[in-house]
């Protein structure tokens, strides 16, 4: 193994448009005007709302490995190394469950569970298992919770029912839920959240983790397109077909579902990767570079800066609604107002992303 001493641009830029699709998918300008591919999917599916969650697991597992193994090489100790992947977890989970509370501070009907709270656990999971693992063993890990996983939600018939469910809020998953989760959940009886699915989210960010390891590798930049491109093609296809019997579900976080989008992101890393860090063409991912240098950070601000644009009332409505509802009494389309306002506010939240990033502020949560 090398190590890679030079920046990707191309990682850092999708982690930025990560967030930046994150932010927009989350706060359209309308609930009830949004396009099918920006919503998340009922339950079985796929759409692009639904990859954009793994997709930025899928970098944080590459950004891993990539930071590392460089410490790993500086000598830096392992109890340090442990010491602040602690803290930097337990700080984003608390920002998790900050925004959680807000606006309300309701600590009755407290959710435990949520984006930001998967990604502190995930990253601490992952990072624990990245310095304890090679990436063979690494792949192994993968292969094996993927397998343990459908095995447990496809053969244990559920309690009641004498036979299997994978119908919302009647399943394995939310079973093992409403035992152990504290707290309310995301649709009452289920969570998208959820204890088991968190163990399939890690593997989202173990195969970024594997792609880490092939950045660092002696192999030709040439070699490194090529092996990206083909695992993302594999990868891909083997969780299309797996899908015909275990569906592709984000709900669940399936098998299925963990292998067909972290074979896209492969493939969009791979493509960025030849476009960006070997071609030079790096026109354009300054954005993506401004959002992912302090992504949770501007992930935080979006849900404070809500407050204002989409709960707060002028004259009887919010902004967001003013907004939508003034261009479609204007003749345009709900769907595509509601759109429009939703970049609007991306926007908005680049306005402190480019502040942080000219002044060389990287708040590391």
């Amino acid at each position: 193994m090398i190590i890679q001493t030079k920046r990707l641009i191309s990682l850092d830029a999708l982690r930025g448009f990560t967030i930046a699709a994150m932010i927009m998918v989350n706060y359209p300008g309308s609930e009830d005007a949004v396009y099918f591919t920006l919503r998340h999917t009922e339950w079985n599916g796929l759409s692009f709302t639904d990859q954009v969650a793994p997709y930025f697991l899928f970098f944080v597992g590459a950004s891993i490995a990539l930071a590392y193994s460089r410490r790993l090489q500086a000598n830096v100790s392992r109890s340090s190394m442990y010491k602040k992947i602690v803290t930097r977890s337990l700080k984003i989970y608390a920002v998790g469950m900050f925004l959680n509370l807000m606006p309300a501070f309701d600590f009755h009907n407290i959710r435990w569970t949520g984006t930001l709270q998967r990604i502190a656990v995930v990253f601490f999971i992952s990072a624990i298992i990245y310095l304890n693992t090679n990436w063979k063993q690494q792949a192994w890990i993968a292969a094996i919770t993927l397998v343990l996983y459908w095995l447990l939600i496809t053969c244990i018939p559920m309690p009641g029912y004498g036979k299997v469910m994978l119908e919302p809020g009647v399943n394995i998953v939310a079973l093992v839920d409403n035992h152990l989760l504290p707290g309310k959940m995301w649709r009452g009886n289920w969570d998208p959240e959820s204890i088991l699915t968190t163990f399939t989210s890690v593997v989202s960010c173990i195969t970024g983790m594997l792609a880490g390891h092939l950045m660092l590798s002696d192999k030709s930049p040439d070699e490194k397109i090529n092996w990206l491109m083909t695992a993302g093609v594999f990868l891909a296809i083997t969780g299309y077909f797996w899908g015909l019997v275990f569906p592709v579900n984000e709900n669940l976080w399936t098998s299925s579902f963990v292998l067909v989008t972290s074979g896209f992101a492969s493939l969009l890393f791979g493509a960025l990767y030849f476009l960006v860090d070997i071609k030079g063409k790096i026109r354009g991912t300054l954005p993506g570079i401004i959002f992912g240098a302090n992504a949770i950070t501007i992930y935080f601000l979006a849900d404070v800066w809500a407050l204002f644009f989409y709960v707060a009332k002028f004259g009887g409505s919010s902004l967001n609604e003013k907004f939508v509802n003034g261009l479609s009494n204007a003749g345009a389309d709900p769907k595509l107002a509601s759109l429009i306002y939703a970049l609007l506010f991306v926007c908005i939240n680049f306005i402190p992303a480019w502040w942080l990033y000219k002044r060389k502020l990287f708040i590391k949560l």
